[in-house]
């Protein structure tokens, strides 16, 4: 597909921009910055905290070891080191990529659908990639070739379903948000539903275990989980972060879009294909981890920008610091027992949600 070309503001000279993009692009560069720095301080709030705190300065030492060049001797112990290796860093580097891959997800369904409240987890996205999960953990059919694995195939095969359902639906209900999110909820009750006759059918052990799973967790020994849903982050967040410009123009409609030089259907093909599969392999790893998609997007656009250019990139930033953020309550609030991250998710995206809804019906009043 040839690139698209967009009007652009004309330079009041030739050697200097516009300044409100000038401004636009310093927001947005510093939003960045600051999205790093918040990053990097909740990634060392990660690792250090728990029912085994470690220190600072010497997760840093233990970190700069493993790099040849600086020349700097660990100071952990070796019990400080698997804790910090083994427990702690995979939980942190996995809570970033489902964080991020929800948030950009959430955004891109927000994009395509024209739809500020559209998230995974609302479109019934999550519940279907769920249900395809819970058949291939229950039933002995996580297998492996490499990297790739059946959950997120299984997964991805239910999320696909349920978002095209809900679109069907929408469309028979006249394409309205409103019957896009009725859509969604009717298609997360019945796979809701779907999931509960399923585990029903397992063992009690076995049951037991995908139930916790479903509550949403980052719990993690070692990287496996993390070589299985990197390959999927990474390929899908490019297809989404490339085609973060076509969500800006499909706001104007699909006849202008075309004008524009867009394939609209296959642009909106690709985008609701690369955020399902994106869905999909961050809920086989997590369970259903709600709403996440739904804060991180909204936040973005209120502080920063309304323009997807900026809100995709952003929300996979801020969504990786949030999730990690939240899952460092989990962690600590009950400790040394753990709340399921999801439980800490949906009790910040549910009043958000309820907010959003009346902004909304008192700004249209």
């Amino acid at each position: 597909m040839t690139e698209m070309s967009f009007p652009t503001i004309a330079p009041a000279n030739n050697n200097t921009a516009h300044p409100a993009v000038q401004r636009a692009f310093g927001f947005s560069i510093t939003a960045t910055l600051v999205g790093l720095a918040v990053l990097v301080a909740v990634g060392l709030l990660s690792a250090t905290s728990g029912a085994a705190g470690l220190p600072v300065k010497g997760v840093f030492a233990s970190l700069f070891d493993w790099i040849p060049l600086f020349g700097v001797q660990s100071t952990l112990s070796t019990t400080q080191e698997n804790i910090l290796f083994e427990i702690r860093l995979p939980r942190l580097v996995l809570g970033l990529l489902v964080g991020g891959s929800l948030s950009m997800a959430g955004a891109a369904y927000q994009g395509v659908f024209r739809n500020p409240l559209a998230d995974p987890y609302l479109l019934g996205v999550s519940a279907g990639a769920g249900f395809g999960a819970v058949l291939a953990l229950g039933f002995g059919l996580d297998l492996s070739w490499g990297p790739f694995d059946t959950v997120p195939a299984a997964a991805f095969v239910g999320a696909l379903v349920a978002v095209l359902a809900s679109m069907t639906i929408a469309r028979g209900g006249g394409a309205s948000p409103a019957t896009l999110l009725l859509g969604g909820v009717a298609m997360a009750a019945l796979f809701s539903a779907a999931q509960t006759y399923a585990i029903q059918q397992l063992s009690e052990n076995r049951a037991r275990e995908v139930l916790s799973w479903l509550f949403g967790q980052l719990n993690t020994t070692g990287w496996k989980q993390i070589w299985l849903l990197l390959p999927y982050t990474a390929i899908c967040g490019v297809m989404l972060h490339v085609h973060r410009r076509h969500l800006d123009v499909l706001r104007v409609g699909d006849d202008e879009a075309r004008s524009l030089g867009l394939n609209p259907v296959r642009s909106r093909l690709t985008v609701i294909v690369s955020a399902s599969l994106l869905t999909a392999a961050a809920v086989s790893v997590s369970g259903l981890i709600a709403f996440v998609g739904l804060v991180v997007p909204h936040i973005v656009r209120l502080l920063i920008s309304h323009s997807y250019r900026v809100i995709v990139p952003l929300a996979a930033l801020v969504g990786a610091a949030f999730l990690a953020f939240v899952d460092i309550g989990a962690r600590t609030l009950l400790a040394p027992s753990e709340l399921p991250v999801g439980i800490l998710t949906a009790f910040v995206g549910a009043p958000f949600f309820a907010l959003v809804l009346w902004r909304d019906r008192w700004s249209n009043t």
